[in-house]
């Protein structure tokens, strides 16, 4: 007769993702396996309580993996979908967050980027820490003047804003752009 495994073997799917390495959080584990991108034993997982053994095999389809958050994607979709290329770049990122738009913007070789925000200590340290990124956090959108930028005048604009309408979020930030700028929102 078989008995049931123990409890001590048995660990919850989005805690185990996390003990391996494979998320930063257990929020961004979570987001994975309700995406469907989380394999246990070749078998797609959905629940991100579930348990299984500790010992399972996971695999981890997630093109959001390697970025500080999903909202890089929803970039790299417009970038690739206008045909709008940041290399070389002084590039605006309008309600930064965690800074998934300007990992972006540098990956695809923005030359420098100002990431603004309302928040405080949101924007991810490794995105905070890279030379090619000045940070400027407190600062509501619609305050925005050329004062805040110093000399660097943003002829690409990316925008992602929640909480403020883009009506308001983006005239500051259009008036203040080089004449011919691209931007994306």
């Amino acid at each position: 007769m078989n008995s049931p495994l123990p409890a001590s073997r048995r660990q919850r799917l989005d805690e185990l993702l996390v003990a391996r390495g494979l998320f930063p959080s257990r929020s961004r584990a979570r987001d994975a396996i309700e995406r469907g991108t989380v394999t246990a034993d070749g078998v797609i997982a959905r629940k991100p309580g579930q348990t299984v053994l500790a010992d399972c095999l996971i695999a981890v389809d997630d093109p959001a993996l390697g970025y500080v958050s999903r909202a890089a994607l929803k970039l790299i979709a417009g970038l690739d979908h206008f045909g709008l290329d940041p290399a070389g770049s002084e590039a605006l990122d309008v309600g930064a967050s965690t800074g998934g738009f300007t990992q972006v913007l540098l990956e695809r070789g923005a030359a420098h980027v100002t990431a603004i925000d309302v928040g405080h200590g949101q924007i991810h340290p490794d995105i905070a820490g890279d030379p090619r990124v000045t940070v400027i956090e407190g600062l509501n959108a619609r305050d925005l003047s050329a004062a805040d930028l110093a000399d660097r005048i943003p002829d690409f604009i990316v925008s992602d804003v929640s909480f403020i309408s883009l009506k308001l979020a983006l005239p500051p930030a259009l008036a203040i752009a080089r004449s011919g700028a691209r931007a994306i929102f």
